[in-house]
């Protein structure tokens, strides 16, 4: 609906008011009528569209009727088609008369300026700007939505600066690519902002720096357009992703205002407002393409850091090698950040979010990842670090359908205490971070049984070429123990483990299988283990053939469970290239039998089994393969704006 405005007359001099392109203007011809009059006759200028609204029937002007009556109090709408090309070149006239009478006892003339005020922006989605129909108040989800995105400029465009570029004070011009334009015209913006900051080109003559013109402290701009300038172009800076106290909404207005009388205030005569939603921060899982692979040299992981080189050359995936003056001997690359992207659609990516544990690590990601064009964040942990906010804890699913419910982008898995009462947890900040992106909804998952306590010792997903595209692998402590009955039943009983390992005690398959207490502990981390996939069936969603059990043997370390030998879902994901915690198995027939039966439960499914031997160099510090290593993936295709939370 057009937005309509009040105008008063007066028959003692001409008015002169400005109608905005779209809008209404409403004549109170009633209040400006002389004493006595009793009908008036209204006029226009072809520019100049009028009807009269009388006794609840509208009828445009001209019109059989010559004189409207006063009374019981008719209605005089006008509205504009086009542009003025100059100002006052307008006009509607009113004629008042008394009863009988064919001399008008007095005039109302109206000058009128027609002008256009509009704020445009991407609402359509299209990578574009331009006018639109659509609701620009308003922004809404899924595949028919609306409404404009702004990105976060958490980049390091100025390879000087010590922090990202929402942390500055100044924007520059290589921000712009960063940025949503929205011309072309901003007057007054009556509300603070949060989480953004608005500017525009300065207007000296070398355009290196931008100025900030709103958002904190300043809360309105002033706009003066000349008369051969048509717009204004401005920048809208995202500051801050969405989080506890801003749910990522920003809304903007551009008011005109009206200079009555010299010394009065300006009056608000028309408001155009354009929302916009600040993008979230978005994590890949295993099954998206690698794009980049991370790791860390540090004392004695020579080999490792060999055999993933070896691996991602397989996956044709490029290595990264932190070197020692740069992790400070923290081989823990997983642990320490995660990576994701943000999305408009004019521009996508990557964003590396820096976890609260901050140990040898904790400058490489702003020294080393965060650059033009690849954004950083971070969240802390006032109450202290635990293990649980190491980001081994933090890891996503590939897409999923809950209960008819889809989750396009997958959903986050952490792990927790929950759902016993106490024990560790998360930080409440990463935690509320997370849940406050909206198109990964979160689920927490009891890890806090483990000594280290993360998701990633117990799952994984790979990817498949049918169903789902996907399979979760899950440790399972059954599976090796039914693995282990077999090839004793087989004659194997003194094959043993951990052979060509010094200082290592090598039990074998009969030993394993006598000790009680073992077992015991085992069907304890069993039970956790099961409840997964039941309690939270966003880890398989459709048929129990979507899991796949993973041999796996825990060993209790004071209160809590160690993985016995090398975990072997704590793997590598290139592709269909996998990097696998060598186990160590008792050998049958020259092969180790714990490879060989991952071997038989994913190679069907297309994927390369490669063991690597992180025994002395990760095992033993309670972490395998995937703790020490990281991934950049692609970008998902689907687009975060189209899901519906």
């Amino acid at each position: 609906m057009a937005q309509q405005r009040r105008v008063q007359l007066s028959t003692q001099r001409p008015t002169s008011t400005v109608c905005v392109l779209g809008t209404e203007l409403s004549l109170d011809v009633c209040g400006s009528a002389p004493k006595g009059a009793a009908s008036f006759h209204a006029q226009g200028t072809p520019g100049v569209r009028l009807w009269v609204v009388h006794e609840a029937q509208s009828v445009k002007l001209p019109s059989s009727v010559c004189r409207w009556p006063l009374a019981p109090g008719p209605e005089l709408l006008l509205a504009m088609d086009g542009l003025s090309k100059d100002v006052g070149d307008e006009k509607v006239r009113i004629s008042y008369f008394r009863e009988a009478s064919a001399v008008p006892v007095g005039r109302a003339l109206l000058y009128l300026t027609c002008v256009e005020v509009s704020l445009d922006a991407d609402v359509g989605r299209s990578g574009a700007i331009g006018r639109t129909l659509l609701d620009k108040t308003s922004w809404t989800w899924g595949p028919e939505g609306h409404g404009a995105v702004l990105l976060v400029n958490c980049d390091r465009d100025d390879p000087g600066a010590e922090s990202p570029d929402n942390q500055d004070s100044a924007v520059r011009s290589y921000d712009g690519p960063d940025t949503a334009q929205n011309p072309p015209v901003v007057l007054l913006f009556p509300h603070g902002g949060k989480g953004w900051r608005c500017p525009c080109p300065a207007d000296s003559v070398a355009p290196a720096e931008y100025r900030h013109v709103l958002g904190g402290p300043k809360l309105a701009f002033s706009v003066r357009p000349g008369r051969h300038q048509h717009e204004s172009v401005f920048y809208v800076e995202g500051l801050a992703f969405p989080d506890v106290g801003f749910g990522g909404l920003v809304s903007f207005h551009a008011t005109l205002l009206e200079s009555p009388d010299k010394g009065l205030l300006e009056t608000p005569i028309f408001t155009d407002t354009v929302v916009f939603r600040v993008a979230p921060w978005i994590m890949t899982p295993n099954t998206q393409q690698p794009l980049e692979v991370f790791v860390c040299s540090v004392d004695g992981n020579e080999g490792f850091v060999a055999a993933v080189g070896a691996l991602a050359e397989q996956a044709r995936c490029p290595l990264t090698v932190c070197p020692p003056p740069q992790n400070r001997q923290d081989r823990w690359i997983q642990d320490e950040l995660e990576f994701g992207y943000v999305q408009a659609p004019h521009k996508t990516f990557p964003v590396v979010f820096d976890s609260p544990r901050d140990r040898g690590l904790k400058d490489f990601p702003v020294r080393s990842i965060l650059g033009p064009d690849f954004g950083y964040v971070a969240r802390q942990a006032p109450e202290g670090a635990s293990s649980l906010d190491s980001f081994g804890n933090l890891e996503v699913s590939p897409p999923v359908t809950v209960q008819g419910k889809e989750y396009p982008l997958g959903r986050i898995l952490i792990g927790s205490s929950f759902p016993r009462l106490g024990g560790r947890r998360m930080a409440k900040a990463v935690r509320d971070f997370l849940v406050a992106q909206k198109v990964q909804a979160p689920v927490e998952l009891f890890s806090d049984w483990l000594q280290v306590g993360h998701v990633d010792e117990f799952l994984s997903f790979v990817p498949a070429p049918d169903r789902k595209g996907f399979r979760l692998l899950l440790a399972s402590p059954s599976a090796c123990y039914q693995l282990l009955r077999e090839k004793q039943e087989e004659g194997f009983g003194e094959a043993a483990m951990f052979q060509g390992l010094e200082k290592v005690p090598k039990p074998t398959i009969n030993e394993i299988l006598a000790n009680e207490g073992l077992r015991r502990f085992n069907n304890y981390a069993q039970v956790h283990l099961s409840v997964h996939p039941s309690v939270h069936p966003s880890l398989c969603p459709s048929i129990p053939p979507d899991i796949i059990d993973i041999p796996q043997l825990f060993v209790l370390t004071g209160s809590r469970a160690d993985a016995l030998f090398p975990d072997m879902v704590n793997m590598l994901v290139l592709g269909r290239h996998l990097g696998i915690p060598k186990p160590f198995g008792p050998a049958v027939g020259g092969r180790c039998c714990l490879e060989q039966r991952v071997r038989e439960l994913l190679e069907p499914l297309g994927l390369s089994c490669t063991f690597i031997d992180d025994f002395f160099s990760y095992h033993v510090l309670a972490g395998d393969v995937h703790c020490g290593t990281n991934v950049r993936r692609k970008p998902f295709a689907f687009k975060w704006w189209h899901v519906v939370p």
